[in-house]
């Protein structure tokens, strides 16, 4: 079974590679996640804060 982690991803980041790793960790396309993101930072701007937090915390992929 592989061991899979979640890390930004800087080679497909637009801001932080946030969303990108996220898709890659799920096996989804990069757009879908960044639509979620958008739509959850109109709907109360949860999605902004949700960032924020997930670029602060989340490790740089490794070479």
């Amino acid at each position: 079974m592989e061991n899979k982690r979640l890390y930004k991803d800087r080679q497909n980041q637009m801001l932080c590679g946030v969303c990108a790793g996220v898709a890659e960790y799920f096996n989804i396309d990069v757009t879908l996640v960044r639509l979620l993101f958008v739509a959850l930072g109109f709907a109360g701007g949860s999605g902004l804060w949700i960032y924020i937090i997930a670029a602060v915390i989340m490790p740089d992929k490794p070479m």
